[in-house]
Parts: structure tokens; sequence; C-alpha cells
């Protein structure tokens, strides 16, 4: 059954960018609103910072009256503004509460006129029609304030922003800002926290206008809060990550999955396709030898009975190695699969190897062994470590063209055994090296299938020399051969 892997494939893409598209709109939205958020605290800090130190000074200023009043027991001049404000301190945090009054000849007066600007409409309110009117008659009076409180006191810009540090800090906005009181009607500024060597161009400007006329206002810089609200959502920067690099790696396992499973079906496809064929030509060829044996009298004659018995043997033998070789790759995976490890001498079993690969080759072989020391022995199981060897040579022979010479080297290293293998052969191209010892993989050769096989050896060889503890590497170049080095 063929996978829709392309369908897979795309659906999974299209969610992932999905995914990252909701997460990237979820963030910038959440970065925008405490954007928002931490402007509004700025607004609402500098405006405390005004009414609490306004207040401070009102304080002040009443004080400064009694004190006159309590000397000289009269009030001088025809009128006089009085302020009574308290503060109470709530963790650090000014409160006040104040009254003024006007008095005249000795009179007050529990009411507060505001004077209208006729030329401003806006000016006139009409108090109780809805919240925001009482806001702005608020505003209006702590204007008024300032037309009263500045002649007499000026402003203390240094308390004006400790106050304003203070706000900022407990809003949890640690942001390094600078002061100044500035004239708009002059353009020139007349107090200032801001150090000389301060660039103010990479600097956030906010302003309040704090007087009726419009004529003076606070002008704070504050460095931007853009790296301030990056470091407040981390965390949360952080875990989106980290989910979106476990959804990518998610999908990439599941897609890389399906691919394998896709090529492991392609393979056994292929596998069946040519073991049917390689089962079905020594079966056919052992059939029509004894065919000919049975029914056309051929068994009469020594020489051709004998002919067709060593071919029927020939091709029992091939089935009999396809059959082992396909059993011995499916036994590896048992779990009651045991080795029975002895000492093998190298010599006497590929000697025994060359004899027969040579005998059974259609072709001209040459196989040269060489063994240091002469009586090399390696810790291994017999039956599996000759088939390793021979799946080995048997690759060898198939595929060199023309006339093959391979040659076998064996020593120890230290205290391991190092077996190499080398063919004069077509050779193995450097990207196809990593795949050659997967189940059922064969080199692409195109339109050429003159080389029979199903896959299976090299595979047989890496899972068995892995199993007695050792290593199998390959060094081949197209058209140079190639060599393996068995290591155990």
């Amino acid at each position: 059954m063929k996978l829709p892997i392309k369908h897979i494939a795309l659906l999974v893409v299209v969610s992932l960018i999905a995914i990252f598209a909701y997460q990237s709109y979820w963030l910038a939205s959440m970065y925008h609103t405490l954007g928002e958020q931490a402007e509004a605290t700025i607004q609402s800090a500098i405006k405390n910072a005004d009414h609490v130190e306004l207040f401070m000074r009102a304080d002040s200023a009443g004080n400064e009256q009694k004190a006159i009043r309590n000397t000289s027991g009269q009030v001088h001049g025809d009128m006089s503004i009085s302020f009574t404000t308290s503060f109470e301190m709530d963790e650090g945090k000014a409160k006040s509460k104040s009254t003024l009054a006007k008095e005249a000849g000795g009179e007050s007066s529990d009411t507060l006129k505001i004077k209208k600007d006729f030329d401003n409409p806006d000016t006139n309110l009409t108090v109780g029609e809805n919240i925001s009117s009482l806001y702005r008659l608020a505003t209006y009076v702590q204007k008024g304030l300032h037309m009263a409180i500045d002649e007499e006191i000026p402003i203390n810009i240094m308390r004006f922003d400790s106050i304003l540090h203070h706000d900022l800090h407990e809003a949890n906005l640690d942001l390094m800002h600078y002061t100044l009181i500035v004239d708009l009607k002059k353009d020139s500024i007349l107090a200032s926290t801001l150090p000389a060597n301060v660039d103010t161009s990479a600097l956030d400007r906010h302003e309040l206008i704090y007087d009726y006329q419009g004529e003076h206002a606070y002008h704070i810089y504050i460095e931007p809060i853009g790296t301030l609200i990056l470091k407040q959502m981390s965390g949360i920067l952080v875990t989106s990550f980290v989910i979106l690099v476990i959804l990518g790696f998610s999908f990439w396992y599941l897609i890389r999955t399906l691919l394998k499973q896709k090529t492991l079906d392609e393979m056994k496809s292929d596998f069946t396709n040519n073991i049917t064929h390689e089962l079905k030509t020594p079966i056919a060829v052992a059939y029509a030898a004894n065919d000919a044996l049975l029914n056309f009298n051929q068994a009469t004659e020594k020489e051709k009975r004998d002919k067709y018995l060593r071919i029927s043997q020939e091709q029992l033998q091939r089935l009999s190695g396809l059959v082992e070789q396909i059993l011995s790759t499916s036994m590896e995976r048992r779990k009651t699969f045991r080795l029975h490890t002895e000492g093998v001498l190298l010599r006497p079993l590929i000697d025994s190897l060359i004899e027969q690969h040579t005998l059974k080759a259609r072709k001209p072989v040459t196989i040269e062994c060489e063994i240091t020391p002469n009586d090399l022995t390696v810790m291994a199981d017999r039956t599996h470590f000759s088939n390793i060897l021979s799946n080995l040579i048997d690759n060898a022979i198939k595929y060199s063209s023309g006339e093959t010479v391979i040659y076998i080297r064996c020593n120890r290293l230290g205290e391991q055994v190092q077996i190499a293998v080398s063919d004069n052969g077509t050779g193995i191209p450097a990207e196809k090296q990593k795949h050659i010892f997967d189940k059922f993989y064969r080199v692409p050769t195109g339109n050429l299938h003159n080389v029979k096989g199903y896959g299976l050896g090299l595979y047989y060889v890496k899972t068995m020399i892995e199993k007695h503890g050792g290593t199998v590497q390959v060094q081949s170049e197209p058209g140079r051969g190639s060599t393996f080095i068995l290591t155990l």
C-alpha cells in the first residue's frame, strides 16, 4: 500500500505554519498590550508625581502662613490663599488630602471659583454631566493650584523625579528617566535633571502641561520600554519557543518515520520480487536436469548422468545457501538467538572459503591472503563468522568486471583482530556508502541487472559482526574497488 506521503507532509507543513502564525500573532498582541499598559502606567506615574509634588509644596505654604499668623496675629493684605494638606505614608506612597479656602478680612469661604476662559469653550464645564467632567474639573483645580503656588514656591524638580522613580519602581518599570521643566512659550528650559552628555534621540519623550495657560510643561525622557517588555515576556517566549521546537521535532520525526516505512515497504516489495526470482532459478534448473534423467533416457550414459546430477547438486547448494541466509537474517532478531563462540583459526577457515569461491566462480578469480601471524585466532561463532567472510568474498566477485583480484589481509591490532577484504570492482559512490548496510538496500545500477541479489548480504554482515562485539567499515571509490574492514 502506497502511503500518501506528499499529502501528509503538506498537512504537517501547513499545520506548523498555522501554529507558528497563531503563536506569533498571540505574542505580538501580548507585546502590544503590555506596551500600552506600560505607557498608561508611565503617564499615570507622571501625573501622580506632579500631584504629590504640588500638594507637598501646598502643605509647606500652608504651614508658613500659619507660622506668620501665629506670630503677628493678623492677616496681611486684602486677600490670601491658605492650604491645609495632610499626608499619609503607605509603604512609601504619599497620599494627600487638601482643602483650599479663599480668605478676605478674616472671613473664609468653603467655595472654589474657577476662572473661565471664554475664548476657549472647552473650559466651560457642567459638573456632573458625566464622570469625565469630574476628572476634567480635578485637572483644572490642579492647574489652578499650580498658578497660585508656583509663584510662591518653585517646583522641586528633584522631588518630582524621586516620586516618579518610586512610582515606576512600584509598577516594575525600572527605567532610566530624566526630567525637564520647560517654558513652552519661550522655548526654554527652566530646570533639568538631564546630564549634558546624554543623547535624548534614543529616548522616548513624555509631556505633561501642568499650568492653566498651557505655557509650562514637564518633559520626561524615558528609555524605550521594548527591552523591558521582552524581559518581562521572557518566560512566555522561552516556553513558546520550546513548544514550537517540540512540535517541529515531533512532526519531523513523524515524516521521517513515514518515509522510512514507505522505503521499507518498497524494499520489501523489491525483496519479494528478487527472492522469488532467485529461488525459482535453481529450482527450475534442478527440475529440468532431473526431468532429462527421468524422461529422456539420459541416465543410461554415465557422462551425461553425472553432468545432470552435478547441475542438480550445484543448484540445490545454491538454493540451500539462499534459504540459510534468509533464515540467518530472521533468526538474529529472535530473543533466544545465541552465538556459540570459540577460538577459530583464520588460516584454514579462509583457505577453505577461497577454494569454494574459486571453484564456483564463472570467471577468472585470483584471491590472495596474508595472515600475520600465521596462527592468528579470533573468538567467534564459526558458522556465522564463516558466512560473514563468505558474503564479503562473494560480493567482491559479483561486483568485479573481467578478471577479479581479491586481497584478504588479517593482522592483530592490540587485543583486536582486523580483517580487510579488498577488490578491484566497480566501487561504491560516497553518498551510497551509508546505506549499503541497510536491510534490503542495493546500490542502484540504472538499467543494468547483471548482478543478482536481494540486499541482505551486507545487512547480515553488519548485524552479525556487531553481535560479535565488532565493527565493519567500508572504504570505496567508484572505478577503484572497495575495501571492507572487520574489527573484532
